[in-house]
């Protein structure tokens, strides 16, 4: 994993993800608080940090969770890294203010989004409009529509009827500008219960605005909830399979980092280009986009654009999915074949294959990584440059 503080064009606010897991979720019953306990194949929490991991915006990403919880949050995050644990306090806003007291004391954050891990159908598309939202307002936040009548009552017998228009179901992730959301926590009374972080920003003066949500987006509840099976994309039938390929080359060069496949490598030179120069994930992307016919990465993110100088390329590899699933395609699996004398990628394969497996939101056995060499000739073989290849099979429906 990069950073925590990723390389981002210096225009790009800098976002970090504040994941609430500090509850004692008594209510899902079981053995282990809700938020580590099985969904779908993993831990609660992990849904949420690995849908942050994979957005575009490659946030920092800080987990609260509670007195004693250490072990269980590292074995639910597993080889996860540069995820960093603060221990929370008695109630959510305590917790909240902690978590943002920690991402304060890192500097430089502009924004924050705020979420409660019980919350796993996280997808790209609200982050992207909360983000947007913030261009323009201090806060946002996803909301639905009440579409049920409402009425009010007391003693069991209905009283009157309310209007349902201007009525809004609150989701999380809530998104605000730092240091405007800190200032109101840090101002928010200690003995008044909050509902949510909207309500201490409102409560602060700040704007918020409503953006749509997502029905997905469900709250983890009871244990009857942790047995609903998470599909945030529909597998429609019948599917045929639809392959792309992809390849790309960048100079080895000294004073440079050295990044494939999503991890950072120690050598003693690194690849250049406009970028990161991740060859590794440059080929996905390509072999993604071909897949679709959606063009290559140079149409997408040309390199004649300075906003893209050292970003990180896990924002181009999301950028390729997230226009995968937007055309209705299910990644089956991805083949990598790096090409280099030096460094030797066979430590690294592992750390590689996870890395590629998260950004895809794809188990590690659909992701294959391999390396070879050129037997000394060519300009991998003089050590010059590295080069990598890569395919990408995906179903879809035959209707596409």
């Amino acid at each position: 994993m990069h950073d925590a503080t990723p390389s981002l064009a210096s225009d790009t606010p800098r976002t970090a993800a504040l994941i609430v897991a500090a509850g004692k979720g008594l209510r899902a019953g079981g053995d282990v608080p809700k938020q580590f306990a099985d969904y779908d194949g993993k831990p609660l929490l992990r849904h949420s940090v690995e849908a942050f991991a994979r957005w575009q915006s490659a946030p920092l990403i800080v987990v609260v969770i509670g007195e004693g919880q250490d072990a269980m949050a590292r074995a639910a995050l597993g080889e996860l890294d540069g995820i960093a644990l603060v221990t929370g306090g008695a109630e959510r806003s305590d917790s909240v203010r902690l978590g943002l007291l920690a991402i304060a004391a890192l500097g430089g954050i502009d924004r924050v989004f705020i979420h409660d891990a019980a919350r796993p159908a996280l997808s790209s598309d609200v982050l992207d409009r909360l983000n947007a939202a913030l261009d323009h307002h201090q806060g946002a936040v996803p909301v639905l529509p009440v579409v049920d009548s409402i009425a009010r009552g007391a003693d069991g017998v209905m009283e009157q009827a309310v209007d349902r228009a201007q009525l809004w179901r609150i989701q999380t992730p809530q998104a605000f500008r730092f240091d405007a959301i800190l200032t109101a926590h840090l101002g928010w009374p200690s003995d008044q219960a909050a509902t949510d972080d909207s309500q201490i920003a409102r409560a602060h003066g700040l704007g918020v605005a409503l953006v749509e949500g997502d029905e997905a987006l469900t709250k983890i509840t009871f244990a009857k909830d942790l047995a609903v099976p998470h599909s945030p994309v529909p597998m429609p039938a019948p599917m045929i399979a639809r392959t792309g390929m992809g390849y790309d080359v960048h100079r080895l060069v000294v004073g440079e980092e050295l990044w494939l496949g999503g991890i950072k490598i120690a050598h003693d030179k690194g690849l250049a280009g406009h970028s990161d120069a991740d060859v590794a994930l440059h080929a996905i992307t390509d072999a993604l986009l071909g897949a679709m016919a959606l063009g290559d990465i140079g149409e997408h993110f040309p390199p004649s654009d300075p906003q893209w100088r050292g970003a990180d390329s896990a924002r181009f590899l999301a950028h390729a999915a997230s226009l995968v699933r937007a055309k209705g395609g299910v990644i089956a699996n991805i083949d990598l074949t790096i090409i280099c004398e030096e460094p030797k990628i066979g430590p690294h394969k592992a750390s590689i294959q996870q890395r590629i497996a998260t950004l895809l939101d794809l188990r590690p056995d659909q992701v294959g990584v391999k390396a070879t060499t050129t037997e000394r000739l060519g300009f991998t073989g003089r050590g010059e440059g590295i080069a990598a290849q890569a395919a990408a099979s995906i179903m879809v429906a035959d209707t596409f």
